[in-house]
Formats: C-alpha cells, sequence, structure tokens
C-alpha cells in the first residue's frame, strides 16, 4: 500500500486562523485566512476516533461571518476544506470576489505530473485519464455550457513527482461549476480551488460556500494511490447500507412494456415479471423502475407533476414495492426533479419557482426548479418525501438530463455573478440530505445523463448505478470506463448488453439502436459491484445461463468491494486490445484475476503479469468450469491466458501458505 508522507503533518494539520487556506477579495480588499480583526474563535470536534473537525468562525466589523472547516483523517493522509460566507449585517455585503479555497497552497512535489480527464462527457472519449507534465500553470474545469460538474473535466485528480516519491489523490466537491489551477513553481505545486464564475454580494443572513477539497497524500507507486484512495473511500465515503458496507446489487426490470422508458409499464407486468423470475430462483436486490411511472402520454420527458398514473398503477406503486420486500429486494424509482417540463403541476401553479433560459418561456421549453428558493425546496422535499413513504421507496433515483448554467446565468441581476449557482446547489445538498434524515435506511442513486453529477459531494450521499450513458454494450468501451471507475468512484453498476452480435465490429459511437441477447462475453465484461441483468422475463431458455453467471457475478463484486485493485492492462477502447485485471487482498491471500480478448484481438495468448507472493502456492479455481489446480506464486507472476475471440475466463484463487 505504500507508506504515508512523514511531512504529511505540514499539510493535514489545523493552521493558524490567519493561515487557513481561503482566500477572498470583498470589494477590492484580499483576505486570506480568517484575519485577527475578525476574532477567529476555534472549535475541536472528535467526530469519530478516526476523524476530528475544526472549525474556525470570525465576523467581520461589518458582520460578514467567515467559517472554514477542515475535516482530518488520523487513519488516511487525508484533509478536507471547506469555507462558508454568511452575512449577518443589515444590508448587503459588497462584492465577494475570488472566493478560494486551498488557494496557492504549496503541494512539495518534484519533477511533478497531473492525471487528469474529461470525466463523463456524453462521449465514447470520457472517462479517459491524461498522464503529463506540468510545465506551465493549468486550469482544469467542466464545460462552462453545462454546470454539471464532471461534463467535460474530472473532479479527480493526481498530482505526483517524476518518480515513485510524493504524490497526492485530489477531489473537488462542488455539483456546479467549479475550477482548479495548478501551478509549478519552486519546491512543487501551488493549487487553488473555487466556484469558476462568482462575483456576487452576499444578502442579509444568506450564505454562500466553497467547493470542498479533498487531499489525500501518499508516498509510492500508482498501485499504493489507486489503493490508499479506494480503502478511504469505502470506509468514509461510500454511504452504507443499514450501518453495515454496502453490498453487491443485482439489478432487475420489466423495461418498455409497449412505451419508451418505463411509460408503458403497468403493475400487471411488473409483478408478473417479479414473480417470473422469483420462480426461476432469480432474485434480484433491486427492482428498477425508471422514468415514466408517472402520466406523460408515452412521453417520459414530460416531468412536473410528480404523482402515479393512476390508469395504469390503480393502487400506486405499494403493490410492486411489497411485493419486493416479500423477495428480500428494494424498491428504485426514478425521478428527474429539477426539470421542469411545460403545462406541467410545477410550470403551471409555481412559476415563481422557476428559472428559464434568455429568451425562454414556461409554454415552449423545460424550465429549471430553482433549489435554491426555501419555498422551492421545502415543497419538492416534502412531494418527494410523501411519495417515498407511499410507495415504500427503497431507493431513490435521481436523475438531471439539463444543463442548468444557462439558466443560472440567466437569473443573475447585477452584482450576483454565481449566486444563483451557488443557492441551487446548496438547496440540491440540503434534498438530499433531508430525504436521507425522513428516511433511515433510503439509498440515493446519483445520476445525470449518466455520469455528469457525480463529484464528491455527491457521492458522499449517493452511488451511482447509472454512471454513463454512452456504450452500454459496446465492451471496449465498457472497459475503459470502468478502468475509471474502479480506480476513483469504486461502487458503480453494468449492464450486460450486447452491442454486437459475435461476428461484426462495434460503432465507434458507442451507440446501438438494437442489442444481441445477453451471453457469457456479456456477463464478462459487467463484472461491477452492481450489476443489471438484460434479461427477459419470457425468455426461460436464458435462465439457467442467468443463474450460473449470476452465482459467479457476486463472488466476483464482494471480492472487488474488499480487495486492492490492480490493472494488467491500458484500455484502448479497441476491439483488437486483450483486457485484464485483478483484485488482491494481500491481508487475505485471495483474490482473483480476468483476462478478455476482445472480438478482433488477433493474439491467440496472452501473459498477464500478476501480484503474488513468489515463494508461495495459489490454489486456482476457473470460475466456469469449476475446475481447480494448484500453482506457484512465481508462476502467476508470469502467468498466460489462452483464449478464442471474444471470450473472457476469470480464477478465483488463495494462498495456501
Amino acid at each position: 500500500m505504500g507508506t504515508f508522507y512523514s511531512g504529511y503533518e505540514k499539510i493535514a494539520a489545523f493552521a493558524e486562523p490567519e493561515k487557513l487556506p481561503v482566500s477572498f477579495k470583498i470589494g477590492d480588499r484580499l483576505v486570506k485566512g480568517i484575519p485577527k480583526e475578525y476574532s477567529p474563535v476555534t472549535r475541536r470536534v472528535a467526530i469519530d476516533s478516526a476523524i476530528t473537525l475544526y472549525t474556525v468562525t470570525g465576523i467581520s466589523p461589518e458582520g460578514l461571518e467567515v467559517r472554514v472547516e477542515q475535516t482530518v483523517y488520523s487513519d488516511f493522509p487525508v484533509t478536507e476544506t471547506v469555507a462558508y460566507l454568511t452575512n449577518h449585517g443589515n444590508k448587503n455585503t459588497p462584492i465577494i470576489s475570488e472566493l478560494k479555497v486551498f488557494d496557492g497552497w504549496l503541494l512539495p512535489c518534484a519533477n511533478p505530473r497531473l492525471i487528469y480527464g474529461p470525466g463523463d462527457d456524453c462521449t465514447p472519449t470520457g472517462y479517459s485519464m491524461f498522464d503529463e507534465p506540468l510545465t506551465e500553470t493549468r486550469s482544469i474545469h467542466p464545460y462552462d455550457r453545462s454546470g454539471t460538474p464532471c461534463c467535460g473535466a474530472s473532479p479527480y485528480m493526481r498530482l505526483y513527482s517524476g518518480c515513485e516519491d510524493l504524490g497526492y489523490n485530489i477531489a473537488i466537491g462542488w455539483t456546479g461549476l467549479w475550477q482548479a489551477d495548478f501551478t509549478p513553481c519552486e519546491g512543487g505545486v501551488r493549487l487553488s480551488v473555487g466556484q469558476r464564475r462568482f462575483a456576487s454580494y452576499i444578502k442579509p443572513s444568506e450564505t454562500m460556500r466553497t467547493p470542498r477539497v479533498t487531499l489525500m497524500a501518499y508516498c509510492g507507486t500508482m498501485h499504493a494511490a489507486r489503493n490508499m484512495w479506494r480503502r478511504w473511500y469505502y470506509a468514509h465515503i461510500l454511504p452504507r447500507e443499514n450501518g453495515k458496507p454496502m453490498p453487491p446489487k443485482l439489478c432487475l426490470h420489466v423495461f418498455a412494456d409497449g412505451g419508451p422508458e418505463f411509460t408503458g409499464t403497468t403493475e400487471e407486468s411488473q409483478l408478473d415479471g417479479l414473480e417470473k423470475y422469483a420462480r426461476a430462483g432469480i432474485l434480484p436486490d433491486v427492482w428498477w423502475i425508471d422514468a415514466g411511472w408517472y402520466k406523460c402520454d408515452f412521453n417520459w420527458p414530460a416531468t412536473g407533476t410528480w404523482q402515479h398514473d393512476s390508469s395504469r398503477f390503480p393502487s400506486g406503486l405499494r403493490p410492486i414495492s411489497d411485493k419486493c420486500r416479500e423477495l428480500g429486494a428494494k424498491l428504485l424509482l426514478w425521478f428527474e426533479p429539477e426539470r421542469v417540463y411545460p403545462g406541467t403541476e410545477l410550470a403551471t401553479e409555481h412559476p415563481e419557482w422557476i428559472l428559464y433560459r434568455k429568451g425562454e418561456n414556461s409554454r415552449e421549453h423545460n424550465g429549471l426548479l430553482f433549489l435554491g428558493d426555501p419555498e422551492a425546496l421545502e415543497w419538492i422535499t416534502n412531494r418527494i418525501d410523501s411519495l417515498i413513504k407511499e410507495y415504500g421507496v427503497g431507493i431513490y433515483r435521481q436523475d438531471f438530463n439539463y444543463d442548468p448554467m444557462p439558466n443560472w446565468i440567466a437569473a443573475e441581476t447585477e452584482g450576483r455573478v454565481g449566486a444563483p449557482e451557488n443557492l441551487h446547489v446548496q438547496g440540491y445538498y440540503k434534498l438530499w440530505d433531508e430525504l436521507l434524515a425522513r428516511n433511515p435506511g433510503l439509498i440515493i442513486d446519483s445520476c445525470a445523463s449518466g455520469g455528469r453529477r457525480n463529484d464528491l459531494e455527491t457521492m458522499r450521499r449517493a452511488i451511482p448505478l447509472h454512471y454513463t450513458d454512452v456504450g452500454y454494450g459496446n465492451h471496449p468501451l465498457k472497459q475503459i470506463q470502468h478502468r475509471y471507475m474502479f480506480e476513483w468512484i469504486p461502487y458503480f453498476r453494468a449492464h450486460t448488453m450486447n452491442f454486437d452480435d459475435g461476428t461484426v465490429d462495434m460503432p465507434t459511437s458507442g451507440q446501438y439502436n438494437t442489442s444481441s441477447p445477453t451471453d457469457r462475453f456479456a456477463y464478462h465484461n459487467a463484472m461491477a459491484p452492481a450489476i443489471t441483468v438484460m434479461t427477459d422475463r419470457n425468455d426461460t431458455e436464458r435462465f439457467a445461463l442467468t443463474r450460473e453467471m449470476n452465482a459467479i457475478w457476486r463472488r466476483v463484486a464482494e471480492l472487488e468491494l474488499t480487495c486492492d485493485y490492480i490493472p494488467l492492462t491500458e484500455c484502448r477502447r479497441s476491439v483488437e486490445d486483450w483486457y485484464a485485471m485483478q483484485f488482491d487482498s494481500p491481508e487475505r491471500g485471495e483474490g482473483f484475476f480476468q483476462a478478455i480478448r476482445n472480438i478482433l484481438a488477433p493474439e491467440e495468448s496472452f501473459t498477464l503479469r500478476l501480484h503474488a507472493d513468489e515463494n508461495a502456492l495459489y490454489e486456482l479455481e476457473e470460475a466456469e468450469s469449476g475446475n481447480r489446480f494448484i500453482v506457484s506464486g512465481k508462476a502467476l507472476a508470469s502467468f498466460t491466458v489462452t483464449l478464442p475471440k471474444r471470450s473472457g475466463v476469470i480464477y478465483f484463487y488463495r494462498k495456501l501458505r
């Protein structure tokens, strides 16, 4: 796992108030940290045995309160910083601008390199990661036009030295438009993070906040960097289920039923699907109902009237959730509360809560429910909460198929650049926090046309069961997507879709109009902690394959959630490549490895360089055949696999001595 940076206390330790890593301009005056004239007060709270929260609060003579929170972890070399500015005066503050956290903070780093990527930009190039030398200031930020935090830039980055030395995993927690600046200088790199567009006065009693910056220091290899992050993420970020670590999730559904998405589905078809799968011995952990359960006349984007379609669900959704509970499953239900379609309840009854883009109006265009409005936030919170309780929802799925930035900009008035965005993002967190507080045991699934909203502040509250809208059955494309997810957001869901019939190449766009049936190869490319089996409740001929591969998937998923991740190949989105990965627990001496020969890979054999103790013996079990044999650790260090095209193999292993 590598070692902690010996000088980490210089980064993680709580700083004196005037040296806190926050800065801003109030009018023309630059403020760094919390000055002495703000009479700062420090509070230290032990959240638990591993987490200490330091809060420093100071108030300017004009009544501007600055509160900086630093969270320090003792079990990992991690610190997190966020700042809040509240106006306790009786008039507007001067313009606050250049609001930064970790502003100019020096990160010691020789010959620095930066790993970064485009996030999920809804194209096949999404989820790439680039590794480049840092020779001049580099500004990383998502697309200006979007307002979603992972579209155009990943909020997860790694700064490291050119040799196996000190490095940093860095994550930005802001569900809007953020910017991170990396400036190489003598002694290392200076980091500065903030909301990309913010120059606003603050009204009396109003609060603005910064992004939260998570900084993890490490020494050693990329293996140490990625797996220290994964272990910390599982320990402190991934939401827990009933107080326990989140287990693997098998998701099933009855899809379409005569309309796009779930616009044609009925209570009868949903119960029929649950019963048929149960009789076949295929029991889901999650029963999935996506867009279209409300009245929308087969037009699922018509969101804004949050009530079930009584013609298709005469008793609401409670009969379905009752059946789910009987089978040990949770009902997942899709919502998209922020996008408001013209003519719906919110658009017609509460137009004062809706933000529209310049030149658009409620009669013709989608609008944005402004979560920065306390009345709008209270209304939508109460409505969703009531439906969660009425329907027996176990997983609240929130989607967002919309770019909010044009709406936020259109709502700005003079002296309020960035204020609508800041208030809306704060309201978004409040909505989720309140739903979780009111519904103990509730799980939230984060989606925004896929993974465009999976920043770390969101991931503290949710899991991403739909991390992309691109390439569900394009196997080489999924491989590079999974490579990113396993490293940074290691709990996610994959589909067992096929976009090929076993004889042809797949489109470079990552999309297909139709899919081929699920087969073994599709399963091999869907080995994630959560999975959706793309099967048909009436296709009983495939149930035997489903039962067999589901059992293998669950063993794999349990190891993925408790082992270190070791990528064994590069991912280039190429049908001509092999793909391989290993999950290893050095503490338990067990794990698995997988090799996949893509559809046009010319080499019949591929040699894997597995992590193993060369002085030990290992028992291997081939997952599908069940064949067992013993090999030496030395043999695993150079283990050759031979496969037909478009096939894969999984070996479970345990260390004997």
